[in-house]
């Protein structure tokens, strides 16, 4: 079994974002993750495409994105021009899933859905059949180095009997509160993919945390892109 580290760029120092995606590269992380928020999907502004422009030149590892915005397909290209290696849109944010995965796929890019601790999992039946990964909001979506919500355990194990019973290929992923304490559990409810913030970035050693973090999850090996 491998695993997928995503150290999340939300949580690092953003006047040394090239040191910081330098280091989660020398510290073997898979993909980078940006949190990219809008201020009306979610109340706070981040990250645009011209930053993941900018990072592709520091960095050889893959990029995650996450589109907390409202109309992500109005804006979609900007990110995939900009360098996404994946890209997650929210269920309750996006009514055109579909044509979205059909869209990133047609760019080389792999197209994930994201859902919210508080909406159901049956919203997400049809889009199994068609998008790469599942982005468990595992905290309320819009700041970094919030507590994991104890329930989300639970909430992926049920996610993983209902991919196996209907046939996806989708993985899991995991955001919010991933740390050493809870990521060995997370891999057993059937989570692949962890993004992690303040749990790398908080240590003052972005490297060793990265590798803290895989060791940790009790599994051997990387998951490339």
């Amino acid at each position: 079994m491998t695993i997928a580290i995503a150290p999340s760029l939300l949580s690092a120092d953003f006047s040394r974002l090239g040191d910081a995606a330098r280091a989660c590269e020398e510290g073997g992380a898979d993909w980078i993750h940006f949190d990219v928020m809008d201020g009306h999907f979610v109340p706070n502004l981040t990250v645009g495409p011209i930053v993941l422009a900018a990072l592709r030149k520091a960095t050889r590892v893959p990029f995650d994105v996450h589109l907390m915005i409202e109309k992500p397909l109005a804006t979609l290209d900007q990110y995939l021009d900009a360098g996404a290696g994946r890209v997650a849109v929210h269920v309750e944010a996006e009514p055109h899933l579909l044509r979205f995965a059909q869209h990133a796929r047609g760019r080389g890019v792999s197209p994930g859905v994201a859902i919210n601790p508080g909406t159901s999992l049956a919203s997400l039946d049809e889009a199994l059949h068609f998008v790469d990964f599942v982005l468990v909001m595992t905290v309320n979506p819009g700041w970094g180095g919030q507590a994991f919500i104890p329930g989300s355990l639970d909430r992926i194990g049920r996610l993983a009997d209902i991919i196996r019973s209907v046939g996806s290929k989708a993985t899991i992923a995991v955001d919010g509160g991933v740390g050493p304490d809870n990521i060995a559990p997370l891999v057993r409810a059937g989570a692949r993919h962890f993004v992690a913030g303040s749990s790398i970035f908080s240590t003052g050693d972005a490297r060793e945390a990265i590798r803290g973090l895989r060791g940790a999850a009790g599994t051997p090996g990387t998951l490339h892109a």
